[in-house]
């Protein structure tokens, strides 16, 4: 175990300043086995510090890997992290409400990624959240990517968790890749091989889903075989997750809108199409949520190995920036990001 001497500070405001630097600060310190040390935990959004969901991950990390820990409450904004050697296992992990599971997943698996064993997990708590990758973006984009490293991510659906109830189930395993992470290119998408949309709304009147599939399928030029509804049933909500999943040769995209009390079934859909449509018009290979996650595969895998990657994203967001100097932190590696016009460039080299 690492001591305080050696604690890596974070300054929890910096950037794009949310929760996603406490969890890639959390991610690495249990990888590297180096302290960390955090401060003004999201001090930029409206009810700064933990909250529910934020503690459940660092919960999660402190089961991980036997972390001491100071600062694990409820509104806090200082942490003190000092993690002990990963620990494979069988574990269960719960977020309250509905706070999302889906993040405590990713918080907690790349240092699984690495252990000398497989991993089950399971997970209760929100499963399709705003500002939260819902679980079809991690089992359709996110679970292949993991697989192209040498490892592997299988994620099972048992009950879907919308806010504000929550009250999801997922069963996650997790198999470390033998002789190490390798790192791939990801620079191009392939040519397309399926698209289609599918509308998730347990307890809501049916003519909500077939409004919002009409008004895509209208938008998109999408068939009627491309549109498909149900999937949940009507004590799961009640919840509104209209999606559009787009399957490329090296790569699969999802998008996600999410049905609020004030939007109508057709600016739901606005909100898609305008965020499919950007992805569609650039010639990256991830979009902007996707870049987020990779940046820290390929930085482990980099790490690893001593062998450089690369991809493409179609749109450079503060979160993907605040998320590699993170990652800089603690790993031995640099990250090279260039805009260009229907594409950015982002390439992780060893140092």
């Amino acid at each position: 175990m690492k001591t305080e001497e050696k604690m890596i500070e974070l300054d929890g405001s910096q950037g794009e300043g949310g929760g996603q630097i406490l969890r890639t600060g959390l991610a690495l310190a249990m990888a590297t086995g180096q302290a960390l040390a955090i401060d003004s935990i999201r001090a930029r959004r409206p009810k700064p510090g933990l909250m529910r969901q934020h503690l459940a991950c660092v919960n999660a990390a402190a089961e991980v890997s036997g972390a001491r820990v100071e600062g694990a409450e409820l509104g806090s904004q200082s942490l003190r992290f000092v993690p002990g050697p990963v620990r494979a296992g069988d574990y269960r992990f719960a977020v309250a409400s509905a706070g999302s599971c889906m993040l405590v997943l990713q918080t907690v698996l790349p240092a699984l990624l690495l252990a000398d064993a497989p991993s089950r997990i399971a997970l209760a708590g929100g499963t399709h959240n705003p500002m939260a990758p819902p679980f079809h973006f991690l089992e359709r984009a996110y679970a292949p990517l993991v697989r192209r490293l040498g490892a592997d991510l299988q994620l099972e659906l048992h009950r879907c968790g919308f806010y504000p109830a929550g009250g999801g189930a997922v069963d996650a395993t997790v198999v470390p890749a033998a002789g190490g992470l390798k790192p791939f290119d990801l620079n191009a998408r392939g040519a397309l091989q399926d698209a289609h949309a599918e509308c998730l709304a347990p307890g809501l009147p049916r003519h909500v889903a077939a409004r919002e599939l009409d008004a895509l399928g209208s938008a998109m030029g999408w068939s009627g075989e491309q549109l498909r509804s149900g999937g949940t049933r009507q004590n799961e909500g009640p919840g509104n997750a209209l999606m559009a999943t787009l399957a490329y040769e090296h790569v699969t995209e999802v998008f996600t809108s999410f049905g609020e009390k004030a939007l109508s079934a057709e600016q739901v859909t606005q909100r898609l199409v305008k965020e499919v449509r950007a992805f569609q018009k650039s010639e990256a290979a991830v979009g902007p949520h996707l870049a987020d996650q990779l940046a820290l595969l390929l930085a482990l895998a980099t790490w690893q190995s001593g062998q450089a990657a690369a991809f493409s994203c179609s749109e450079l967001t503060e979160h993907t920036r605040t998320n590699c100097a993170v990652i800089e932190r603690f790993l031995p590696v640099r990250f090279a990001i260039e805009a260009g016009a229907r594409a950015a460039t982002v390439q992780v080299a060893p140092v």
